[in-house]
C-alpha cells in the first residue's frame, strides 16, 4: 500500500482482499518462518501508517499487547510502531488513550525500552514522547496518585545500559512540555542523573549519562529545574576529577555552560556554586600545556556560554577569579588554531555580541575596566604593542579567524576606548568595508554586522564630528548602505544574441 489520498483507497482495497484478522493470523501461524513474518510485518506497518489502517488499531489492542510481549523482534517492532500510528493517526485521541489503559500498554512499552534492541528502543522513545504530548497521556506516565509504574524503581532494577535508556526517555519527556518537565521534577527523576554522574567507576557509563544530560540542558526551561538540584555541584566534581577522561570532563564543562547561559540561572543558584565551577575551569586553563587540546577548547566555549549574559560576563570579569584573562590571552595567542578560535568566539560573547544592544556594555564599571586592562595588557605583551594593531592582525588571518575577529570587534567597539583604537587604524576600516573581502554567506554577514556596529558606535560618539575621520565615516556609511552581499558594480560585457542564416550553420 502507498501513502496519500490514493494510498488510503489502496489500503481499503488491499484489506478487502486480505482481511486484517487473516494477516495477523499469519504472524501467529508462521512464527517459525522468520522471512514470512518479516514480510507480513512490513506490509502491516504500511497498512497501519495510513489513516484508515490506524483507525482500526483501537479494535486490535489485544494484538498490540501480544506483540509487545512476543519474543519475535519483527512482531515486537511492528507492535511498537503500531502504538506510534495509534497516537498519531487514529483520529479519536480519547479512544487511543483508552486503548492504552485497557490493554496496559505503557508498562509493556517500558519493558521493550529496557530490554529491546536499539531500533525497538528508539521507536518506544518516540511512542512515549507522543503519549506525553497528549494531556491525558501524561497521567498514564505520571499517575496523579503515585500508583502505577515508577521509572525510578525500574531504573534501580535495570542494567547500566537500560538506565541510560531511561535517562534518554526522561530527556525526551522533559522537552515535550513544561508540564512534563514539572512532572519529572516532582517525581524526583532528575536524581537519576545525579546518581549516574556521582558514580564514576565506569567512565563510559558516566559519559553516556552526560551526553543525555547535555541534550536535556538544551531545552529552554532546563536550567530552571536542573539548577534547583545538586547537579551543578556533581558536574563541578567531574571537572575537578583528575582520574576522569578528558572527554568526560569536557562534556561536563559544556553542560555547565549551557545551564548558566541564561539570566534566570543566576537567580536560581548560589554564587558560591558558580564560583566553584569557575575555579575548576580555571584549573584546566592554568595547566593547559599538560592537558588535552579539546578540553581547553571546551573550557573556553563554556566561558563563552556563561559570558553570554551580563551577569555571567560580570562574574568572569570579577576579581577573583579573573578567569576571563585566559580568554583574552588565548584570543591573541596564535599557538593552537582550535584554542585561538574558541577563545575569540568566547571573547565575542563576553563583550556582548550575543546580547541586546542596550546590554552589550556591562553595568559594573570594575568589570568594564578589567576588560579594558586585559586587552591593553595582551597588546603590550605582544609584538603588536597596541590593541588596534592586535585587532588588525586578527582580521588579516584566514577566513575562520577573521569571522571570529569580526564578532570580537562588533562587541568591543561599543566601548569608547576600543572605538578610538579602531579609528586609529584605517586598515581595519578598509577590511570591514571591503565588499570583496568575504566569499561565504557567513563571512559576508559577520563582516557587515561588524561594519554596522562600528558605524553605530561612531554615530553616538563625539568622534563623529572630528574632521580627520570624515573620509572614514563616509566609507562606513557607504558600506552600510550597500548591505552585506552586494559587491561593487563591475563593468561587464553582456551576452548579445546573434542572428544568422541557415546556410551559416
Amino acid at each position: 500500500p502507498t501513502q496519500g489520498t490514493h494510498g488510503e483507497d489502496t489500503v481499503r482495497q488491499f484489506l478487502e482482499q486480505f482481511p486484517l484478522p487473516k494477516l495477523l493470523g499469519v504472524l501467529q501461524s508462521q512464527a517459525d518462518l522468520p522471512e514470512t513474518v518479516e514480510t507480513v510485518a512490513a506490509c502491516l506497518d504500511k497498512v497501519f501508517s495510513s489513516r484508515y489502517g490506524a483507525s482500526l488499531l483501537p479494535s486490535y489492542g489485544e494484538f498490540i499487547q501480544a506483540g509487545l510481549l512476543t519474543n519475535s523482534n519483527s512482531i515486537k517492532q511492528l507492535a511498537c510502531k503500531a502504538v506510534v500510528h495509534l497516537l498519531d493517526k487514529a483520529g479519536d485521541i480519547a479512544v487511543a488513550v483508552d486503548t492504552f489503559v485497557q490493554h496496559n500498554l505503557y508498562p509493556l512499552l517500558i519493558n521493550c525500552l529496557v530490554e529491546g534492541d536499539e531500533e525497538i528502543s528508539a521507536i518506544v522513545l518516540d511512542a512515549i514522547k507522543r503519549l506525553a504530548e497528549i494531556p491525558t497521556g501524561t497521567d498514564i506516565i505520571f499517575p496523579p496518585d503515585g500508583q502505577g509504574l515508577q521509572l525510578n524503581k525500574v531504573a534501580a532494577q535495570s542494567s547500566s545500559m537500560a538506565r541510560i535508556r531511561i535517562l534518554s526517555l526522561i530527556a525526551k519527556l522533559f522537552g515535550a512540555s513544561s508540564c512534563t518537565a514539572t512532572a519529572i521534577r516532582d517525581s524526583n527523576l532528575l536524581s537519576l542523573f545525579e546518581d549516574e554522574i556521582k558514580d564514576r567507576k565506569d567512565m563510559l557509563k558516566t559519559l553516556s549519562a552526560l551526553e543525555v544530560l547535555y541534550e536535556l540542558a538544551e531545552h529552554p526551561h532546563s536550567n530552571m529545574f536542573l539548577l534547583k538540584t545538586s547537579l551543578l555541584q556533581h558536574i563541578t566534581d567531574v571537572i575537578n576529577d583528575p582520574s576522569a577522561d578528558s572527554i568526560v570532563r569536557s562534556r561536563a564543562s559544556l553542560i555547565s555552560g549551557r545551564l548558566l547561559s541564561s539570566a534566570d540561572a543566576f537567580m536560581t543558584i548560589e554564587k558560591s556554586c558558580v564560583t566553584n565551577l569557575l575555579l575548576a575551569i580555571d584549573k584546566i586553563l592554568r595547566t593547559e600545556e599538560s592537558q588535552n587540546t579539546d578540553e581547553i577548547e571546551s573550557a573556553l566555549e563554556t566561558l563563552g556560554l556563561i559570558g553570554t549574559t551580563t551577569q555571567g560576563a560580570c562574574l568572569l570579569l570579577s576579581d577573583p577569579p579573573n578567569i576571563a584573562r585566559h580568554v583574552v590571552e588565548m584570543s591573541f595567542d596564535r599557538q593552537g588554531r582550535g584554542k585561538h578560535l574558541a577563545a575569540l568566539h568566547a571573547l565575542g560573547s563576553i563583550c556582548g555580541v550575543d546580547r541586546q544592544e542596550d546590554q552589550m556594555k556591562l553595568d559594573d564599571p570594575q568589570a568594564e575596566e578589567f576588560l579594558k586592562r586585559l586587552v591593553y595588557s595582551a597588546a603590550s605583551n605582544s609584538p603588536k604593542l597596541t590593541p588596534s594593531a592586535l585587532l588588525l592582525s586578527i582580521l588579516q588571518q584566514d577566513p575562520d579567524v577573521r569571522i571570529a575577529g569580526y564578532r570580537v570587534l562588533s562587541g568591543l567597539v561599543v566601548r569608547e576606548w576600543c572605538l578610538r583604537e579602531v579609528c586609529s587604524k584605517p586598515e581595519i576600516i578598509g577590511i570591514v568595508t571591503d565588499p570583496k573581502m568575504e566569499t561565504t554567506k557567513l563571512g559576508m554577514e559577520a563582516r557587515y554586522a561588524c561594519c554596522v556596529a562600528i558605524n553605530k558606535a561612531l554615530s553616538s560618539s563625539h568622534l563623529l564630528h572630528e574632521p580627520s575621520l570624515s573620509e572614514l565615516i563616509g566609507k562606513l556609511n557607504e558600506a552600510v548602505r550597500r548591505g552585506p552581499y552586494l559587491s561593487e558594480k563591475r563593468q561587464r560585457v553582456e551576452a548579445q544574441p546573434v542572428v544568422g542564416t541557415m546556410e551559416r550553420f
